[in-house]
């Protein structure tokens, strides 16, 4: 059974509610009054974490596809945060009762987040076979959060194998598919359950899809944690806008998310007191269909079954029949077995 993981006192894992991450990553546009109005509207739709991308343009991008993609070193630097802006975030996070985390895409770029004492590192796909950047990650002792898009099983396998060699199992694998939207086909919710059974860990979905439906749906599928990219306005200039959930998806999301999480219940078939209440009222019981003396013997074209259910319930037929009444009894009453020799 996978194991728990802890995000500065929060269970992650088996038996534990999903994690709801709103991904605000660039989405700020490099505004910081954007970029605290995003907070505060992911805070106020149920938000459990807020998530950043840590990178700067030396860090994002080879600096000869600069020259290639025409105003991207621009943009870049437009998007990216500084420390202080960090910490301001991180503070804006802890005054609305969020947690601040992010996705460091360099070695000194998980320091500064380390600084910042971030409950859990969330690490992108682009990094799966990034064998040396996950070592040193891994070695803060901290969570990890691996995003498993456009990397095979056995890639997945040997990331997982880079953290634990620096005696960190402290992991979270999300399924992702780094597509920006995937087509409805391409999605695989199933390989939630699958990346959990195989490596014996929590897995969760960092989703890109349009809409509500397959966060949902993959917390009905057991998604410990759900990252969904987050804005204001999908129509707001910028990288993730259009494929992000707005303030009120994000609070169905998060919302509908947490009640599917309690509808699942457990394996075991439980019934509740108030469902075993219900018995007296909707089942049925044996019932005379005509008038009967004390001491005649009940055949089965003397009963019926109909409600409530309070008496002797049908699949004791077999009990009565056969049997002498004790005392007359009116046609069309519940049969009780006081009423039988």
């Amino acid at each position: 059974m996978p194991q728990t993981v802890s995000f500065a006192g929060r269970l992650i894992g088996n038996g534990q509610p999903p994690f709801f991450i709103a991904e605000i990553g660039a989405n700020h546009n490099g505004d910081m009054d954007l970029c605290r109005r995003l907070i505060d509207a992911a805070a106020d739709a149920g938000a459990d974490a807020v998530k950043f991308q840590s990178w700067t343009d030396k860090s994002l991008l080879a600096l000869g596809e600069y020259a290639a993609q025409d105003d991207f070193l621009r943009q870049a630097r437009k998007h990216q945060l500084s420390p202080e802006q960090h910490h301001m975030a991180r503070e804006r996070c802890r005054a609305k009762g969020v947690m601040f985390c992010s996705t460091p895409f360099s070695a000194g770029e998980a320091d500064m987040l380390e600084g910042l004492d971030v409950p859990f590192f969330k690490i992108s796909s682009m990094d799966v076979n990034h064998h040396a950047f996950l070592r040193h990650v891994a070695r803060k002792k901290r969570p990890i959060i691996l995003s498993t898009g456009m990397a095979t099983l056995g890639e997945i396998e040997q990331a997982v194998m880079a953290i634990r060699s620096e005696g960190n199992d402290d992991i979270v694998l999300l399924h992702c598919v780094s597509l920006y939207p995937p087509n409805a086909e391409t999605v695989n919710l199933r390989n939630i359950r699958m990346l959990s059974d195989v490596f014996g860990l929590p897995a969760g979905f960092s989703d890109h899809t349009i809409g509500v439906g397959c966060p949902l749906a993959a917390v009905a599928l057991s998604a410990c944690v759900v990252e969904k990219h987050f804005t204001l306005d999908k129509k707001m200039p910028g990288w993730d806008h259009a494929v992000s959930a707005d303030p009120t998806e994000m609070a169905t999301i998060i919302r509908e998310g947490r009640e599917i999480w309690k509808a699942l219940g457990r394996y075991e078939r439980t019934l509740t007191k108030e469902e075993v209440e219900k018995r007296n009222v909707f089942r049925r019981s044996l019932v005379t269909k005509r008038s009967m003396k004390a001491g005649e013997v009940i055949t089965r074209e003397d009963l019926d079954c109909k409600r409530p259910g309070w008496g002797i319930p049908p699949n004791e037929l077999e009990y009565v029949v056969g049997r002498k009444l004790s005392e007359d009894v009116a046609a069309e009453q519940v049969l009780r077995w006081s009423q039988l020799k």
